[in-house]
């Protein structure tokens, strides 16, 4: 798969560094990847959900270094690309702001 935007995981990276070594791992088994659905990517991570959002759109979510963060991205199976919408913390991502902004 194609990653677009992975210097936005890097730059989460950065400010957590508690989450650098499975956002790393999660860069390059999506990078290594040929998922065409969510069996797919689960097979890979376990903990991957999907989630509707208010724009009516599905995202991947996946649990980062043991629930600690969430990585939700917009997958375009039929192109190959997994688009990075939005790092956050467990307590951020509780919240649910997100689902209105996605």
């Amino acid at each position: 798969m194609r990653v677009i935007r992975p210097g936005r995981v890097r730059e989460f990276a950065a400010r957590h560094p508690d989450a650098t070594p499975s956002l790393e791992r999660w860069l390059e088994a999506a990078e290594a990847a040929r998922w065409r659905n969510l069996v797919d990517v689960r097979q890979v991570f376990r903990g991957a959900d999907e989630v509707k959002v208010a724009s009516g759109r599905t995202v991947v979510v996946f649990n980062i270094a043991g629930n600690q963060f969430r990585l939700i991205t917009a997958i375009h199976y039929n192109v190959g690309k997994v688009f990075v919408l939005m790092l956050l913390t467990h307590a951020e991502y509780g919240k649910d702001r997100r689902k209105d902004a996605l």
